[in-house]
């Protein structure tokens, strides 16, 4: 599996972004696909979280409820992040993932995710 991460970008305080993450490989292998971010002497964080099978559940960090949305799109193979109200505190590298294995309330720790994208770097300002 291979994610590739694109739509970072520099933006103002109460702009929007989208993220997205092309996922390629056997799309069966991973039952959850996470957006997680790390700032600058910061540990990474769990942003979104979707999982691909089941109810396809959503799961989101206080921090962004309300303001990112997680989404995908499976003819794409593609899974976005909305991001809206951004804010200063907002800035960081933003990774997409891959997990095979992801269960209960798991979803935002990056140690349940198996593969990685390369990153992209949003900036609010």
């Amino acid at each position: 599996v291979q994610l590739v991460e694109s739509g970072g970008g520099s933006v103002q305080a109460g702009g929007s972004l989208r993220l997205s993450c092309s996922v390629s490989g056997d799309r069966y292998s991973y039952n959850c696909i996470g957006w997680f971010r790390a700032a600058i002497g910061k540990e990474r964080e769990g942003v979104a979280a979707q999982y691909t099978a089941g109810d396809n559940r959503l799961d989101y960090a206080d921090s962004v409820k309300g303001r990112f949305t997680i989404s995908q799109d499976n003819a794409k193979n593609t899974v976005y992040l909305q991001m809206n109200s951004l804010k200063p505190e907002d800035t960081a590298m933003y990774y997409c993932a891959a997990g095979y294995t992801v269960t209960g309330s798991s979803s935002l720790r990056a140690g349940n995710y198996n593969h990685w994208g390369q990153g992209t770097q949003v900036t609010v300002s």
